[in-house]
């Protein structure tokens, strides 16, 4: 009998529930769950071995988590033979690219890229809601055109009333995970149809290739690209405001760090800067090290900036909590304008796709999304 994942009361604690995920194969030799961040950072100490499912009875497999009820995480079964796979990157690799999601699951499953299988998704009844992330029957539907703009290539997301302007306009990093893969123009139609942000010119630019690395690392020549090639085409062809306060730019990860970035290094041109699970360490992983997060400093001791910022981090990012605490601190000090936002999850899409909504929300709409703190 096909059994989705079963979630119940934790007995000892009512802010937890206890995850039961069950996978039927006869042919393999076990079953390794990839609950997202989670099963990583095992995964980085060395050990796989509390997510690997056990054989029950009947003959299925089985694995039970503990969780905060508000958890939302994207995860995958890998069945394999043999031994289970090691923690080598190569292995590690291996095990992404042939993880399938779980035939039993009940959410709509999160879209992967690079071939590889899309992941199913957990969302336990405490979890932020996502009211927009899915396409809304009814709602006008803009149009996604592709450009290359100063041999970059751009996917420009309009809205369904799009007239003379000017538009307030977001600029996404890693616009081809957002626009091919995600949909994200579905998530801008449904907030403007709901009155959440008023139409916008959406910017999709592509950084995920093997620029990604030089572009997003505090690279005052990528955000003086955006902000003087970029922007200034966005307003002639398509009626995008010039106005710094009705600009967004949004990133995760690296993506993330570079939105913050470009608020301190051009507040002229970007007045508002989304970021999600940023990588605030930068450049030197080593937390308190003098010459890690260099852009947290910058903030810290130059003139202040005319910016707004929405800044959110997962709980289960070991590697990036801290760090994003120490920039929530630091913009709080110098009386920046800061949505800050903890959720209980890991550097998930599944997670990012509602944060999105809820950060242009907070920085174009008129009132705080439910969910976001202040």
């Amino acid at each position: 009998m096909e059994t989705p994942p079963l979630v119940a009361p934790d007995p000892h604690d009512p802010a937890h529930r206890l995850v039961t995920f069950t996978h039927r194969d006869d042919e393999c030799d076990g079953v390794l769950a990839l609950l997202h961040t989670v099963t990583d950072k095992d995964r980085h100490d060395g050990d796989l071995t509390p997510h690997l499912m056990a054989r029950r009875d009947d003959g299925t497999w089985s694995i039970t988590y503990r969780l905060r009820a508000d958890h939302r995480a994207s995860y995958q079964l890998y069945p394999f033979r043999g031994d289970a796979p090691g923690t080598t990157r190569s292995d590690w690799l291996r095990v992404l690219d042939h993880a399938r999601p779980d035939p039993y699951d009940t959410e709509p499953r999160l879209p992967a890229r690079d071939g590889r299988h899309p992941a199913s998704v957990l969302s336990l009844p405490d979890a932020p809601p996502q009211p927009y992330v899915r396409r809304r029957q009814g709602v006008p539907r803009g149009r996604t055109v592709p450009h290359t703009v100063a041999g970059r290539r751009v996917d420009v997301h309009l809205p369904a009333e799009h007239g003379d302007g000017p538009h307030p306009v977001v600029v996404l990093l890693d616009g081809e995970m957002w626009g091919e893969v995600l949909s994200v123009g579905d998530t801008l139609d449904n907030l403007a149809a709901a009155g959440a942000i008023p139409p916008v010119v959406a910017l999709l630019v592509h950084t995920m290739g093997p620029e990604r690395p030089a572009d997003l690392s505090c690279n005052p020549a990528f955000v003086d690209l955006l902000a003087d090639r970029l922007l200034p085409w966005a307003a002639t062809e398509f009626g995008a405001t010039t106005d710094p306060a009705g600009t967004v730019i949004a990133g995760q990860s690296a993506g993330g760090l570079t939105a913050a970035y470009a608020a301190y290094r051009r507040p002229d041109r970007f007045g508002n800067a989304l970021s999600q699970s940023g990588s605030f360490w930068w450049p030197d992983e080593t937390e308190f090290d003098e010459g890690s997060e260099w852009l947290t400093r910058q903030f810290a001791t130059g003139e202040r900036r005319a910016a707004r910022f929405y800044v959110e981090v997962g709980l289960q990012e070991w590697m990036l909590l801290t760090q994003n605490r120490h920039l929530r601190d630091v913009l709080r000090a110098r009386g920046y304008d800061l949505a800050y936002r903890e959720f209980n999850g890991g550097h998930d899409y599944a997670c990012w796709r509602g944060g999105l909504a809820d950060g242009l929300a907070h920085l174009l709409g008129n009132g705080t999304p439910p969910g976001t703190a202040t």
